[in-house]
């Protein structure tokens, strides 16, 4: 599975399975994708990453890395886990996976609701 960002400065390979994906409802995914965001992810050492990617550190347990050119919002990093997340809508071609959940459903947004009958989790 390759993917990359808006512009291409950045582009990944994901070897071997991906996990199947979850859609995050949280204030931080919310505020910097604009409104959800989906993602999948594999172990550290099955990603693969090309071009700058700038870090930012979201809170004290993870951090969230972006194109600095485009500002396409990529991966998902907890400081503590041996794996990362990477953005469904960044993937190159199909992704072959369904979204498994959705999760921190209790901070999603007023405007929109749920309506697809896959699993939610509050926290």
């Amino acid at each position: 599975m390759q993917g990359s960002c808006l512009c291409g400065a950045v582009r990944y390979t994901v070897e071997g399975e991906a996990g199947q994906p979850a859609n995050c409802h949280c204030n931080q995914c919310r505020k910097q994708s604009g409104h959800t965001w989906a993602s999948s992810y594999a172990p550290d050492d099955k990603i693969t990453i090309e071009g700058e990617v700038r870090w930012y550190a979201a809170s004290d347990t993870a951090k969230r890395g972006f194109c600095p050119t485009c500002g396409a919002f990529l991966f998902w990093k907890d400081h503590s886990e041996a794996w990362m997340s990477f953005s469904m809508g960044s993937i190159d071609g199909p992704s072959g996976l369904r979204l498994r959940a959705h999760i921190f459903t209790a901070d999603k947004g007023d405007y929109y609701d749920i309506a697809d009958n896959v699993p939610q989790r509050e926290t």
